[in-house]
């Protein structure tokens, strides 16, 4: 099982080069991110949060019981980036893996079982709130 967010990065990619293994990937090749080439992997590690994660609320289905939790890292995107670093636990300035690391690394000290559900709270400050740096 997956123990780190380089672990995770290692996951992606090989899970991403077995995708696109016997076609050529033309266009969906960008949609299918590589965190071994620096990409914060947003669309991948937020399909893994909503199949890994169970909540109350329905917006993560926990239907994958193999994963655990612990193991995700949190999905990043321009609204979770600002907010983290207006919060000032996001020191990177970059959006990139290495900031997906640093951000979930932080996470896991609040919570190391699941640090990926502070995401929505991320999102939904810098979307909604417009807290921003």
């Amino acid at each position: 099982m997956l123990n780190a967010a380089g672990d995770a990065a290692g996951a992606i990619n090989i899970f991403r080069t077995k995708f696109f293994s016997s076609a050529d990937p033309g266009r969906t090749a960008k949609h299918v991110a590589d965190p071994l080439r620096g990409s914060a992997a947003k669309r991948i590690n937020m399909f893994l949060r909503w199949m890994v994660r169970s909540d109350e609320g329905g917006v993560d289905f926990g239907i994958w019981k193999q994963i655990p939790a612990s193991t995700l890292c949190c999905p990043l995107d321009v609204h979770s980036a600002k907010v983290a670093r207006g919060l000032g636990i996001l020191k990177r300035n970059a959006s990139d893996w290495k900031a997906v690391v640093e951000l979930t690394s932080y996470l896991k000290t609040l919570d190391a079982n699941d640090p990926v559900k502070y995401d929505f709270a991320l999102f939904g400050l810098g979307l909604y709130e417009g807290l921003r740096k």
